[in-house]
């Protein structure tokens, strides 16, 4: 006797349904919704913005030698201006889109290798240092010490067991800020003329001094983390009015201003790093309740009775 089987529902095929000549409404795959159908995949076009933005830094930053090599200066800082500008856009926009990925991140370094060190070096050398032996060696130093920062960067980047308030601060002068640094000898060149800061010695001494602060241990504020508050975003704006204006009308005079203003911040940054290293529970606390701690500190340490006076048991006049 045959056992009795259940009715098993029929199953049309896609297959059979094309060939029926169904709507192709009907036709559905499996696991998708129409929901699914209507809403277009974006990951791999959300993915490709910030490497495009990595790719256009680097054809910014070999535009920047050519025209070196044509004697556009101008348009060789510039180039090299927004390279450093598309370097600092990429990595913010990756975050924003939740687009980070490795071969993004390897990128970005080959790209900073590329237009904060050969290309500035490249710079340098054709506008005031071409022909001499001795400006090659200090190009090559500095490309050098810029692919030895980025790749501490790297490694320090891939480091778990740091503490947390280390990512307020670089290690050293980050690479794009350090190409800028070295081109301060073509800036005076070009608003100022020749003179004793376009000699071999003192540019030489300058690119070196630049390599130096790049591959240094020198903390340095990293733009990531600050933050600008509602109350002075009108003191901001007109800071930026001005600089565009200074753009347009002085450039050099701006790049001068901006690398004076970058070298000046380097002692107060150290200076912050220090006081947040020996007190990382402040780490969490708001820029200002870490300044409003450290001004009662200092208050604190100008009225503390000298060592002499404490072994003495002195007190001075006024305080019980």
């Amino acid at each position: 006797m045959v056992p009795h089987r259940a009715a098993r529902p029929e199953v049309t095929s896609r297959r059979t349904l094309r060939r029926s000549g169904a709507p192709s409404s009907r036709i559905r795959r499996p696991g998708r919704t129409d929901r699914d159908r209507r809403v277009p995949d974006l990951t791999a076009g959300r993915l490709l913005i910030p490497s495009g933005l990595t790719v256009l830094a680097i054809c910014a930053g070999l535009s920047a030698a050519r025209f070196a090599l044509d004697g556009r200066v101008d348009l060789a800082v510039g180039m090299i201006a927004a390279a450093a500008l598309l370097d600092g856009v990429d990595g913010r926009i990756a975050r924003l889109l939740d687009a980070t990925t490795r071969i993004g991140a390897e990128l970005d370094s080959l790209a900073d290798a590329i237009n904060f060190g050969v290309v500035p070096a490249l710079t340098v050398y054709l506008l005031l240092l071409r022909g001499q032996d001795a400006g090659w060696v200090i190009v090559l130093v500095f490309v050098c010490a810029i692919v030895l920062r980025l790749a501490r960067f790297n490694i320090l980047d891939d480091d778990v067991t740091a503490p947390e308030y280390t990512k307020d601060y670089f290690t050293g002068v980050p690479a794009p800020a350090a190409a800028i640094i070295a081109l301060l000898p073509v800036a005076c060149e070009q608003q100022f003329g020749d003179g004793w800061w376009t000699s071999t010695a003192a540019v030489g001494a300058w690119v070196l001094v630049s390599a130096g602060l790049a591959v240094s241990r020198i903390p340095t504020v990293s733009v990531k983390t600050v933050s600008v508050p509602p109350h002075k975003l009108v003191g901001i704006l007109i800071v930026v009015a001005i600089g565009a204006a200074l753009l347009v009308t002085f450039p050099y005079v701006l790049m001068l201003l901006l690398i004076a203003g970058y070298l000046a911040h380097i002692p107060f940054a150290w200076r912050a790093s220090r006081w947040t290293a020996k007190r990382p529970h402040t780490w969490d606390k708001a820029p200002a309740e870490r300044r409003a701690e450290r001004r009662a500190a200092r208050s604190r340490d100008r009225v503390r009775p000298l060592r002499s006076q404490a072994r003495l048991g002195l007190r001075r006049p006024g305080r019980p």
